[in-house]
């Protein structure tokens, strides 16, 4: 990992946390692991010795303990995080031939999407130079719309970072791309996969659409694309930038995106380019630096499909890994 270690305040993640069954490998055994994108970027964030506020709703029973004692066990504070009553979310999770994750959710009625203004009145305290959120957090209603307010708010004082993290079997097609096009006007930076791409905009091609939302509100935008690496353009110069994958051994890809898009802010956050007032110079920053910082990004997703479920690396295993 590159650059000076001097970005200040914290980086506040709302969103879900909820629990994954993931495969372990053993036929028909599955393994209770603590997750949600917002919680895996908490956490990979944290691992990179970047400071965390989670703002998560954790429900009750046993399935809330383990996403209580994981936060915890991850250095992660619970002083924003909401004590609900309903449930915990499930997402139960299958791997195809390569590795790659497909989710069946059990979300109905459960303790993520029922935010309120008050439980987020306090969100923003202190020095919060970001705030990152999306994915089912940004879709699910009453929460979504509560946590939307909570971005129009925090907009004066902090970076928005934004995953949309598509989850089609959840998501009503034409409310969840209306959610992301106002989202475009709000957020500064703006992490997407390419397969969410195809499902938002199936006739346009990704470099195309990077080009069309970099002009459309956002400092930084960046395309995933699997272990073919990433395009990424600022508002400044909104032409895509490529940058090729990280050949890696892959197990898995549980929460690749997650760990890219903490790697992304960790690497933001390490070169002072967070919060409202340095906005102008997150739009304005030159492509080698970009280069640095996307590169830095794609390898703390590619150790994290190294290994089973969403397990980002920390500072020293990417340090290790880089030479």
């Amino acid at each position: 990992m590159s650059g000076t270690e001097r970005g200040t305040g914290v980086i506040a993640v709302a969103g879900e946390a909820l629990v994954d069954m993931v495969p372990t490998g053993a036929p028909g055994e599955f393994a209770a692991m603590p997750g949600g994108s917002p919680t895996n970027v908490a956490v990979g964030l944290v691992r990179l010795d970047v400071p965390v506020r989670m703002l998560a709703r954790i429900g009750t029973g046993t399935l809330g303990d383990r996403v209580r004692n994981f936060l915890r066990d991850n250095a992660i504070g619970l002083d924003h995080a909401i004590q609900g009553s309903e449930p915990t979310s499930l997402a139960l999770l299958d791997l195809d031939a390569d590795g790659v994750a497909r989710y069946d959710f059990r979300i109905d009625g459960t303790a993520d999407w029922q935010w309120t203004d008050a439980e987020l009145g306090p969100a923003l305290d202190g020095d919060v130079a970001a705030l990152h959120t999306g994915s089912l957090a940004m879709t699910q209603r009453p929460g979504a719309d509560a946590l939307l307010r909570l971005v129009e708010r925090a907009r004066a004082t902090a970076t928005i970072s934004y995953d949309p993290n598509m989850r089609p079997q959840l998501m009503i097609h034409d409310d969840a791309r209306a959610r992301v096009e106002t989202m475009l006007g709000l957020a500064d930076v703006l992490k997407v996969s390419s397969e969410d791409l195809a499902w938002l905009y199936p006739d346009r091609a990704p470099e195309d659409v990077l080009t069309d939302w970099a002009c459309r509100g956002p400092a930084l935008v960046v395309v995933t694309l699997g272990g073919e690496g990433a395009l990424a353009a600022t508002a400044e110069d909104p032409r895509p930038i490529r940058r090729p994958g990280v050949p890696i051994e892959l197990v898995d890809t549980v929460g690749a995106g997650d760990a890219f898009a903490g790697g992304l802010l960790a690497g933001l956050h390490r070169r002072d380019l967070l919060g409202a007032h340095r906005r102008k110079a997150l739009r304005a920053l030159e492509s080698a630096e970009l280069i640095a910082i996307v590169d830095e990004a794609m390898l703390v997703a590619a150790l994290t499909c190294g290994r089973r479920g969403a397990d980002p690396p920390t500072t020293r295993e990417v340090r290790a890994a880089q030479l």
